[in-house]
């Protein structure tokens, strides 16, 4: 029987330095890196537990030992609390570490920019683009069409979609909608938009936020130099103080639409339309691309000029030449000519 007794007890004794064994080892792989030699994207589904993703990630030969991951979790009550989403995780995170990540809800943010001076299609184009945003938007459908039912969508029937979205860059969780991001951007735009019109200038030349956003816009294609802007709209709303016609180029190309070849021709300054501002006088009926933060606000807040022209410099850095009469716009306009002759005269053919 003695014999016996001993016999038990060496066992239990080796059964218990086992368990301690296992159970030391399983703790201690709590703060051992995950086996990842690059980051990592994981998708926790709604409603799965986080057993299910545990074992997920340990038949994907991330998590060496689920099982005391899983019986950590679920001792410190933080099994329940995992929220469902996309995850990067990062070479050298350890479970304990990707398990306050997912309790958090420290989801991977994906991002889209909105470009300064993108007409709405072209928003429209990079949402459909990203791999990263659910489309709800129906494709084989006329942009008025299509722009009439966002912003209905947006609780802003009979709006035009043409400039109703601030250019900027957004953060967003996977899966977000195209109209979802579409009502972020909307709302930044009205946000930004009224800031601006109530701190305009008060003689500023215009009688609405949305003439403010219509102007920006033009301002918006005619320079991308910041220290320009304020003076451009200056010189546009001075045109207007004194009844003379915008004649802003963008406007006509923007009214062209497809039919536009990438040059300006006599007869396209010539024929009438709602955005020719060289046949109306005016303003036209909407904005003709995403005016930015800058631009808007440069607007508002014009810089006071006599200057009525203005064309591209020689300098080639997108600056532009201010002149107040017609002659002194000529031989800036002639100067100009003369050096983009030369300069293609001196290059190689």
């Amino acid at each position: 029987m003695t014999r016996l007794r001993v016999g038990i007890a060496l066992v239990v004794l080796l059964l218990g330095a086992a368990a301690a064994a296992v159970f030391w080892s399983g703790v201690r792989s709590l703060d051992a890196p995950l086996r990842l030699g690059a980051p990592l994207r994981f998708k926790v589904t709604p409603g799965a537990s986080f057993a299910h993703v545990a074992t997920e990630l340990a038949t994907q030969g991330v998590v060496a030992q689920p099982r005391a991951w899983i019986l950590y979790a679920r001792l410190k009550r933080l099994a329940p609390a995992v929220k469902a989403g996309e995850y990067e995780i990062q070479p050298g995170t350890t479970p304990r570490e990707l398990l306050l990540k997912m309790v958090n809800g420290q989801v991977l943010l994906h991002s889209l920019t909105i470009v300064d001076g993108w007409r709405v299609q072209d928003l429209l184009d990079a949402l459909r683009r990203s791999p990263d945003i659910v489309s709800t938007l129906p494709e084989q459908t006329a942009p008025s069409v299509l722009g009439a039912t966002i912003m209905t969508r947006l609780g802003a029937p009979g709006i035009d979609a043409e400039g109703q979205f601030l250019p900027e860059t957004y953060r967003f969780i996977g899966g977000t909608t195209d109209i979802e991001l579409l009502r972020q951007a909307h709302a930044a735009l009205v946000r930004e938009l009224d800031a601006a019109w109530t701190d305009r200038a008060p003689d500023l030349r215009l009688h609405s936020a949305n003439e403010l956003l219509i102007m920006a816009s033009i301002v918006q294609k005619e320079s991308g130099l910041p220290q320009e802007l304020a003076r451009i709209a200056g010189l546009y709303l001075h045109r207007l103080g004194v009844g003379m016609r915008l004649q802003a180029d963008p406007t006509v190309i923007y009214g062209l639409g497809e039919q536009y070849d990438g040059d300006i021709h006599t007869v396209d300054l010539r024929t009438d339309g709602p955005y020719n501002t060289y046949t109306r006088a005016g303003l036209p009926p909407t904005p003709i691309a995403l005016a930015g933060a800058a631009v808007i606000r440069a607007t508002a807040r014009p810089e006071k000029t006599d200057a009525l022209y203005f064309v591209a410099s020689t300098k080639g850095d997108g600056s532009h030449i201010f002149s107040a009469t017609l002659e002194q716009h000529n031989a800036a306009v002639a100067a100009y000519v003369a050096h983009q002759r030369k300069a293609a005269e001196g290059s190689p053919r």
